[in-house]
């Protein structure tokens, strides 16, 4: 698919969208669009595959098999491959187009029938390898909810609505790469991000972000055993990470339930295998999920300076996670806890890069000594790269990206690089963007580690210390612009040239006064 049709696809995504805008809130119609494109791609998938298995049959399209036996057989088969198993008269189309009844005697009512199907999704993974990655994927599609209709033809005529639209739409999946419609299905998630401000920023990281913690993560590989992202939101960092290397597993924790549905949705949409990852929702400093797992690369935009109960669970004090660098991060910034959490998952081999608001980087008391002990008893942190302030959705505070390995091969000196200047993003309506230059300049920085004046210096270990660890960018990228000198004599010339027209103005102003018989002002 060619970038014109992708946006092409995109666009008629984004106007069903557009159609619900002002029936029902963003958060309310994201989840049903974004829940139905879903429904739509496993249908899609089932009726191809269930295709395949029927080639040479006496019928060859599964819309038409009503034999017990090869229903039967077409199951098992789909349960080992795709996890799951929709009936013929389960599929996409067949619902829309019972949505689509325009005949007397034929009713068009299809909630029902929608749920008994979103049921069955989840019913037909029990006791198999895939139940989990299915289980409650479509808890959040309400088709009761008075939010998208104070009455139940009201709620009906909406969902019908929607699947009409998007069965409009032909994904081609037996076409196509299969990441085309995963990546649609980024745009959707990208643009409700951008439309509902703090809510759904919280569970997804600008592209051009992502792409700078991918490309950091798989510096000199090609093929990654597996990836890790302890608030890994929609997913969208773990699977920009597979844009740069070949990954094998893919690992992710996260709280907020309707992001987690988020998260697995995407990973099935972007054709990841149930087998190959593995997303939990839990609290990840609280309730960790892998904690007996190693990474070979981790990556996380965390939330900024969130609360966690530090000291007040005694545990923590002997949590291995936490207990080694002296002292706890305070309870009202948690971000250097989820930075320990991420250096304990972290392979000797690995590469963390996560993003942090820039506190982390000269906040003392606690902070300082954890910051510390990670430079100077580890020695494990490898870069710190200043981003510029407001790319984030729901947020205008500048952030800071830290990059972290157990074993580094410039153990001696930090790489420092300071994009945070104009010149390094664009503006975008309300919003900053790195352009993919921007991208391109911070990754040759880092691999490169040389000197770029006013942008990357790389600095020793005894610098660090020198400055009590405190690892504030303009500390060591000197940025400063000298002012061209200001010639008095030039500037004594204007200020004369000046006083010289305004005496002119006040004798013209004097001569209309004495016309009009007035007193002057002045």
């Amino acid at each position: 698919m060619s970038e014109d049709q992708k946006k092409i696809l995109e666009s008629q995504l984004w106007g069903i969208a557009n159609l619900l805008r002002g029936k029902i809130s963003a958060d309310d119609y994201r989840d049903y669009i974004l829940g139905f494109i879903f429904y739509k791609y496993l249908s899609e998938k089932q009726y191809l595959y269930a295709n395949e298995l029927l080639v040479g049959e006496e019928v060859t399209d599964f819309k038409e098999v009503t034999d017990k036996d090869t229903l039967e057989a077409i199951r098992e088969e789909s349960l080992l491959k795709l996890g799951y198993f929709l009936q013929p008269a389960e599929l996409f189309s067949a619902i829309a187009a019972k949505g689509n009844a325009d005949i007397e005697d034929e009713s068009n009512y299809i909630l029902e029938d929608l749920q008994a199907v979103m049921n069955h999704i989840e019913e037909s993974t029990m006791d198999t390898e895939s139940e989990e990655d299915f289980n409650a994927l479509f808890e959040d599609l309400d088709l009761n909810s008075t939010k998208i209709g104070r009455t139940v033809g009201a709620r009906n005529a909406v969902i019908v609505q929607i699947l009409n639209h998007l069965n409009k739409i032909d994904f081609k999946l037996d076409e196509i790469e299969s990441d085309v419609l995963g990546d649609a299905y980024e745009f959707l998630i990208a643009k409700f991000a951008a439309g509902a401000g703090k809510s759904a920023g919280e569970f997804y990281t600008p592209q051009q972000v992502s792409k700078i913690l991918a490309k950091l993560v798989t510096t000199d590989k090609t093929k990654l055993k597996s990836v890790y992202d302890p608030t890994c939101g929609s997913g969208s960092l773990l699977l920009r990470v597979a844009r740069e290397a070949d990954v094998s597993e893919f690992y992710g924790q996260e709280l907020n339930r309707t992001t987690y549905n988020l998260a697995r949705m995407n990973m099935i949409l972007h054709d990841k295998h149930y087998r190959e990852f593995d997303i939990k929702q839990e609290d990840t400093l609280e309730n960790p999920q892998h904690l007996e797992k190693r990474f070979e690369a981790i990556v996380a935009n965390p939330p900024f300076s969130a609360h966690w109960k530090s000291d007040n669970n005694p545990l923590n004090n002997t949590d291995p996670r936490f207990s080694q660098y002296g002292r706890l991060a305070p309870k009202t910034k948690a971000d250097y806890a989820f930075l320990t959490h991420m250096l304990y998952h972290l392979a000797d081999n690995g590469t963390m890069a996560s993003v942090f608001p820039h506190g982390v980087l000269f906040r003392g008391a606690a902070e300082g000594t954890i910051r510390e002990f990670i430079i100077k008893e580890k020695n494990w942190l490898d870069a710190v790269i200043g981003l510029p302030a407001n790319i984030f959705y729901g947020t205008s505070i500048p952030t800071c990206i830290m990059v972290l390995k157990k074993c580094r091969k410039a153990d001696d000196n930090i790489v420092f690089i300071d994009a945070s200047g104009e010149e390094h993003f664009e503006k975008v309506g309300n919003q900053n963007e790195l352009r993919d230059t921007d991208v391109e300049a911070i990754i040759e920085a880092y691999q490169n580690r040389t000197t770029i004046d006013k942008y990357c210096e790389v600095v020793t270990l005894a610098d660090i210390a020198e400055n009590d660890y405190n690892l504030n960018i303009p500390r060591y990228v000197d940025t400063f612009e000298e002012e061209e000198p200001i010639k008095l004599e030039k500037v004594s010339k204007e200020l004369k040239d000046l006083n010289t027209d305004l005496e002119a103005t006040n004798k013209t102003i004097a001569s209309f006064c004495e016309e009009l018989n007035i007193s002057t002002p002045f």
